[in-house]
């Protein structure tokens, strides 16, 4: 019944069908469909249906990431202690739980991106808007650090925190592809090590300290 349910459901909702029948042709076939024509004929639908949702497969791919990330987002802010964590917790429990979200669709994921080279240095296109997402729930997070003095409010480097945390968020992604341990204990452990570094280089160092004192020296001397 739920099944059926199912399958109504995506019928009715064309852009839902586009999406979930392109995520079972790059599990079935290991690549891109060969045409956009092809493809709707194939979802026995026609060719305009399909530009009336999307302009091409690389959009079809960023709403992917859109709804794995609009999943997570949601997952974490429905949990009523989420909203007492500190930054460094907020940040945490994104990754841990996007990590949750990504496992349901890893086949989909290593199909595209495991032997693609240089992802390090050229983001893929259809990420893009994915990473936008992710900075403006970053600068949210980096906003309540600063106000409870959890993140250091430095001149320059603080606007460049969100690029930094997403150059994390990357290498967590990166790293979770490659890994092969058990239930992903591994990238676990890169997630907890990595957001303790970010957070321990934006927090008040002792070098703020140092300046903050030589600062009130110099002004009441």
């Amino acid at each position: 019944m739920e099944k059926a349910t199912a399958k109504k459901n995506t019928k009715s909702d064309p852009k839902r069908q586009i999406i979930e029948g392109y995520v079972t042709y790059i599990l079935e076939q290991g690549h891109e469909p060969a045409s956009v024509f092809k493809f709707a004929k194939d979802l026995k639908m026609k060719e305009e249906e399909f530009y009336n949702h999307f302009t091409s497969f690389e959009s079809v791919k960023s709403a992917v990431w859109g709804h794995i990330f609009e999943l997570t987002i949601q997952n974490i802010e429905s949990q009523e202690v989420y909203r007492e964590y500190s930054a460094r917790e907020k940040l945490l429990s994104f990754l841990f739980t996007w990590i949750e979200e990504l496992k349901k669709n890893r086949s989909y994921l290593l199909s595209l991106y495991a032997n693609k080279k240089d992802m390090k240095n050229l983001l893929p296109s259809e990420i893009k808007n994915f990473k936008s997402k992710f900075k403006d729930f970053a600068n949210e997070i980096i906003l309540e650090g600063k106000e409870t003095e959890e993140i250091a409010n430095r001149p320059i480097i603080a606007d460049r925190y969100d690029e930094a945390l997403w150059i994390q968020v990357w290498f967590v992604f990166q790293f979770w592809l490659k890994d092969t341990s058990p239930a992903f204990e591994k990238t676990d452990a890169a997630i907890e090590k990595s957001v303790n570094l970010a957070f321990d280089l934006m927090g008040k160092s002792a070098l703020d300290t140092f300046i903050d004192f030589a600062k009130f020296l110099y002004q009441n001397k």
